[in-house]
């Protein structure tokens, strides 16, 4: 087969983000573009959550739902049966609020009498019982109806999200949509059972989302980046599609998920839908891969791509040695075909910094590619993805903000490395303050010392607003074992002075680590709750650690304390590993707790309180000083801390 002028679609399947397009695809299509090739893209996940949030989309829904019988309606789709009309109504201005095209609709909004509220709602009369009077003064006080309002319709969405999930889709979630295919399921059977289904409204949907996309651009090959395992299986039903109804077009895999999780790929049935898999980052395998196509490269040349042979039907992977493509010559970015004028600003967490990753519509950039540090014991540093790190100059990343600033319209920056290095963003900032360029911007960092209070307060000047960062367990011992390469002192002395800097902060955490013991976590959280109180940090996340098999404790358990379970054979996705671990602690349950803590720790809560109260069983007494973070910045040389 041979294609004299490959036109290529890129393709963001659901569900990944409502608030701002994954970036994917606006990195291959500009570079596709900057190699003068024909090049689109489209956001399906943005598509079809438009499509089914609509007032036609929900009389869809309607009528799924009453080919229930009335005596196996879970009471969340009685009620929006009984009160549909009013979802009817308000559906499409909520969607045009949310997208900023009717921003004075949050005066009825915030009212509280415009929107039928459900079962979302009810944590507001939780805080009215409490407090009294208006559940959201606390958050919102006399002022901030926009944000007041955003928050209600962000709940209202989410009652209808629940109406879709018990009604038409139990899988259906706005961002873990059918999840459990695909995270670490080492046989593709779930998947292709779930595929081999009838479908359903939700199924439907996207189906004709993707013959209309494929009508408008008359694509030769399409490509699905799937970064989460919550977007595989619409990834798979795309293409699936894709087959059924225009059989030359070729299709491709490739993302995050398939970089981390497919590498080991035997199943011969994942051919049945995508004709090519490929690893890594993607200039390289897709130049290759297009070249190919058009005949100017056999197929033994293919790059880091999995095929299946059509006389065995075995799988085969093909690497030939070819270097990647320069971070510093991938192209810039471009949204061109995205509506961006249509992504839904959402406000799920009232918490201001937590709030970012769902608010608003950032232009999301990586500053280098990989990590400079890549040591975590936690993390995938044997991929690509981590173990190449490559930067680019300070004047080549101007040029790009200025660039897709020009395109968007948009000055916010979201730049998505997994640790921007020191040096790289103290050149960024020295650069845009040189170039009058004003652009708000936020990533994550490593909280190393490297961070002082001068540098935090140029990298504001440039216009950071916020931070994330990895403190993970807050625990010397378990730093120095996961090799995060700082202590507690440290990342104390470091969140000040962003916070000081006016840089709000988020901290990364974690929980479950190897050898971590019930006194471990009591101190984590003692020292948690002192960060929030000395006000270095203002919002966390506490994750379950999961071991994995690319992780410096999936290679070497016994160096961590802990003996891995075997795996069953794998011919599909692999990535997460058990172990065991001979402390034996319930962290499940310990988590609950760290979880309940924080959040209120975010909105300025039981800070006052001893950290055991949070917990439902006998734990023992934190170890930790009252005042270990407050000493820690007193004692930090030149620190401004009185």
């Amino acid at each position: 087969m041979s294609m004299p002028s490959p036109r290529v679609l890129s393709v963001i399947p659901p569900m990944t983000q409502l608030n701002t397009p994954y970036p994917s695809t606006a990195y291959i299509t500009g570079f596709l573009r900057s190699r003068g090739m024909d090049a689109v893209q489209e956001d399906l996940a943005l598509a079809l959550v438009l499509t089914l949030f609509s007032a036609q989309g929900l009389g869809r829904v309607r009528t799924a739902i009453e080919q229930i019988p009335a005596d196996q309606r879970q009471p969340v789709l009685q009620q929006f049966l009984d009160r549909f009309e009013q979802y009817e109504r308000t559906i499409d201005p909520t969607i045009a609020f949310l997208q900023g095209r009717d921003p004075t609709l949050a005066n009825r909004i915030a009212t509280r009498q415009f929107l039928p509220e459900g079962p979302r709602f009810q944590s507001l009369d939780v805080y009215l019982a409490e407090d009294g009077g208006d559940p959201l003064a606390w958050a919102f006080g006399a002022l901030g109806m926009q944000d007041r309002a955003r928050h209600l319709a962000t709940l209202y969405l989410n009652d209808v999200a629940d109406v879709l999930r018990w009604g038409v889709d139990p899988r259906f979630e706005f961002v873990r949509y059918a999840e459990s295919l695909a995270q670490s399921q080492p046989t593709f059977e779930p998947l292709a059972q779930a595929l081999s289904e009838p479908l359903n409204l939700v199924d439907q949907t996207l189906v004709e989302l993707t013959l209309e996309a494929v009508q408008k651009h008359q694509p030769t090959v399409v490509l699905l980046s799937v970064p989460f395992p919550g977007a595989v299986y619409s990834a798979f039903r795309i293409a699936q599609a894709i087959k059924a109804h225009a059989p030359h077009i070729v299709t491709g895999l490739g993302g995050g998920f398939v970089n981390t999780e497919l590498r080991e790929l035997s199943e011969p049935r994942v051919f049945d839908f995508f004709d090519y898999v490929t690893l890594d980052a993607g200039e390289r395998p897709l130049l290759a891969l297009l070249e190919h196509l058009q005949g100017k490269r056999s197929q033994q040349r293919l790059v880091r791509t999995f095929i299946r042979e059509p006389q065995t039907r075995q799988v085969r992977y093909l690497n030939w040695a070819e270097p990647d493509i320069a971070f510093a010559e991938v192209g810039t970015p471009t949204w061109d075909g995205l509506p961006l004028k249509r992504y839904l600003s959402l406000l799920d967490m009232l918490n201001p910094m937590h709030r970012l990753w769902s608010d608003g519509r950032w232009n999301k950039l990586t500053v280098a590619h990989g990590c400079y540090w890549k040591k975590c014991s936690f993390c995938d540093v044997s991929l690509d993805y981590i173990s190449r790190y490559e930067g680019a100059s300070a004047t080549v990343l101007v040029d790009r903000i200025e660039a897709i600033v020009k395109e968007t319209g948009n000055t916010g920056f979201h730049f998505v490395d997994e640790a921007a290095p020191p040096k790289a963003l103290k050149a960024l900032s020295a650069e845009l303050q040189q170039r009058k360029v004003s652009i708000s911007w936020w990533g994550n960092i490593r909280f190393e010392k490297s961070f002082t209070p001068d540098l935090c307060q140029q990298l504001a000047d440039s216009g950071c607003i916020a931070i994330s960062g990895g403190l993970e367990v807050a625990s010397d011992r378990l730093l120095k074992l996961m090799k995060k390469g700082v202590s507690v002192e440290q990342v104390a002395r470091v969140t000040r002075a962003f916070s000081d800097a006016g840089i709000l902060v988020h901290a990364y955490l974690m929980y479950g680590f190897p050898t971590q013991t019930v006194q471990d976590t009591v101190d984590a959280l003692e020292y948690v709750r002192q960060l929030f109180e000395a006000g270095c940090i203002q919002s966390g996340f506490f994750h379950r650690f999961a071991c994995t098999v690319h992780s410096p404790v999936g290679k070497n358990p016994e160096e961590y304390g802990v003996t891995l379970q075997p795996l069953p054979p794998v011919s599909f996705a692999k990535n997460d590993i058990g172990f065991i671990d001979p402390t034996g602690v319930d962290h499940d349950a310990l988590g609950q707790a760290l979880k309940k803590a924080l959040y209120n720790y975010m909105h300025g809560i039981g800070l006052e309180e001893d950290v055991c109260s949070w917990f439902s069983m006998p734990v023992p007494r934190t170890k930790v000083h009252r005042r270990f973070i407050e000493r820690a910045l007193v004692s930090c040389h030149g620190s401004n801390v009185v």
